[in-house]
């Protein structure tokens, strides 16, 4: 019989700052070598859970306890952090903020140096675990040098040094490129298998984790337990559905035709998925394909632009592409691509070694900052780089009072931005209170306000939930239809299928493709050179015979989109 390592027992949790518990009677066991995903809407609880496993809860989050935490047989309560933190693991979502040395090496001995281990011995564990990871041909790097997916394997490592029981992973996809994702999943699943380690995994992306075997996932809502269950047979439910989780884009295909999804046709992965192809068949048939926009005059033109930080070390290779007016388009490649570098071109942040910026068919290349802030705003990607108000209203408001706007004005423009937002209860909140992905709203937000012509966001939806995620983006399709012209930096395969009719995609500096969303993510030599990750509608659609499979793509994202609309 299975050692339990996990064990909540009518488990509730409070914090101090809240009046209402956040967990409610939480009874949970999870058992050596298992790996568990942990899934459920923002503000479910499911990231508290991960606190109460390795200690935040109660050491740095205070709030009131009942009911018990066993790990590893021994109650939590009469336990330190320090304990803790040699039986649980933690892989952040945010790799820099686990960082402690300057190089790779250094940060994975940190834990070591604190035990006091001698050198020969410190050098052998960092050596034997850093090869298990596969970084240890970075061990002399320094972390800023490394793409998102070293960062998350020297994470990784630096937990792994301690040889903990349990590695619990809190949103590891957030801030990866689908294929370092991809790559990211198949990682913990070989370290899981190799050191029998019990995993807990908390991610909003369901089929990324399922592109491995998961022995049960959790269901989180409103901080009660809602579902445990085997992956075949919560997606055989309608569970997810209810919980604005998004299903894996096969399944739900499949359920639209009309298909019988049942835990015996094994729904967890799209290779084992057994459809029924008739069904499939007539509902293609049935359905219209998307209606194509009208083209329309450009509102910007980058004309062969080449960049560099350094002399000798160009980042942007003679990039040329048109974005017309009231479009929505993605631009999309690997970490390093250099996606953000050409977002800091076009707001004026840097300047071109050569080539020309239009804006409206006028040269704005040498135009300053505050120019063309006045046409184009930024989204960044990391919110904290963004915000410098204390105040969730004050940040919004910010651009507007620097502008000389009127204070009537200002309320009536944020706070309907707020609403739109999701924000609208926390408008007098500070915004230290705030998780990552109410700071991105609030980022996002502030562009908004300020109804500039042209938004640039990079990765707006970055650690959002299903339910979020679609607002977010219906806002900004509501924006984009009364003539806001829309570019999306996105690591989100389904955001650029469903949002963005085109994408251009980026690799090493250089515009590899610039065509329909659907055809690039069925394009096997794109996705490879640029690490993307290939739809799961198109297998399904090639497992099923169909001959227009990239139809099929875009059938379905259409009438997926027109769906969910309705229900709104």
């Amino acid at each position: 019989m299975k050692k339990p390592v996990i064990q909540f027992e009518h488990f509730n949790f409070k914090y101090r700052t809240q009046v209402d518990p956040t967990l409610h009677d939480i009874n949970l066991t999870i058992y050596e070598g298992e790996k568990v995903l942990i899934v459920g809407p923002s503000g479910s609880g499911k990231s508290t859970i991960g606190h109460c496993l390795n200690g935040l809860i109660p050491f740095s989050y205070k709030g009131e306890i009942t009911g018990s935490l066993k790990i590893m047989g021994q109650e939590t309560k009469d336990l330190d952090i320090f304990s803790l933190s040699k039986m649980a693991g933690t892989v952040l979502q945010d790799p820099d903020g686990q960082f402690i040395g300057l190089t790779v090496a250094e940060d994975i001995a940190f834990a070591l140096e604190n035990d006091v281990k001698n050198q020969d011995e410190m050098f052998s564990i960092v050596k034997e675990v850093s090869t298990m990871v596969d970084i240890d041909g970075h061990l002399q790097s320094s972390l800023h040098q490394l793409s998102g997916g070293q960062k998350q394997r020297v994470s990784l490592a630096g937990v792994m040094v301690d040889d903990v029981d349990i590695l619990l992973f809190d949103e590891p996809l957030a801030n990866l490129d689908p294929a370092t994702g991809k790559h990211a999943i198949h990682l913990i699943d070989r370290i899981q298998k190799e050191t029998n380690t019990t995993v807990v995994i908390i991610e909003h992306r369901l089929e990324d984790v399922l592109e491995c075997q998961v022995d049960r996932i959790v269901v989180v809502d409103k901080g009660r337990i809602v579902a445990d269950l085997t992956p075949n047979e919560l997606l055989a439910s309608s569970i997810l559905e209810e919980c604005n989780i998004r299903e894996p884009l096969y399944v739900k295909a499949a359920k639209y035709a009309g298909s019988d999804v049942t835990a015996e046709s094994k729904p967890s992965h799209i290779d084992t998925f057994t459809i029924d192809r008739d069904k499939l068949h007539t509902w293609f048939e049935a359905t219209n394909p998307p209606e194509r926009k009208k083209k329309a005059e450009p509102i910007l033109e980058l004309e062969s632009i080449h960049f560099s930080y350094l002399p000798g070390r160009e980042i942007i290779h003679n990039v040329s592409f048109s974005i017309e007016k009231g479009e929505m388009v993605s631009i999309a490649g690997k970490n390093g691509a250099g996606k953000s570098t050409l977002a800091s071109l076009i707001c004026g942040f840097v300047k071109p070694n050569s080539g020309r910026i239009l804006f409206n068919s006028k040269d704005i290349t040498n135009d300053t900052i505050k120019e063309r802030a006045e046409r184009i705003g930024l989204v960044m990607q990391n919110p904290n780089q963004m915000i410098s108000k204390h105040m969730i209203f004050d940040e919004v408001a910010l651009g507007l009072v620097l502008r000389g706007v009127s204070e009537t004005e200002i309320k009536e423009r944020v706070e309907k931005t707020l609403r739109i937002c999701g924000l609208f209860p926390f408008r007098n909140w500070p915004i230290s209170a705030l998780s990552f992905g109410q700071k991105k709203r609030v980022t996002i937000a502030s562009i908004l306000v300020l109804e500039p012509d042209l938004i640039i966001l990079d990765e707006p939806t970055a650690g959002q939930d299903f339910k979020h995620y679609t607002e977010i983006m219906e806002f900004l399709t509501e924006l984009n239809e009364q003539g806001i012209t829309i570019l999306m930096i996105t690591h989100d395969m389904h955001l650029m299928l469903e949002y963005t009719p085109r994408a251009i995609v980026i690799a090493g500096g250089k515009k590899i493709a610039d065509d329909t969303s659907a055809n690039i993510l069925t394009d096997s030599v794109v996705i490879e050179k640029a690490n993307l990750k290939e739809t799961s509608l198109f297998d399904l659609a090639v497992k099923a015979g169909i001959k227009e499979p990239r139809e099929f793509v875009g059938r379905f994202i259409a009438f997926d989109k027109e769906v969910r609309t309705s229900w709104q």
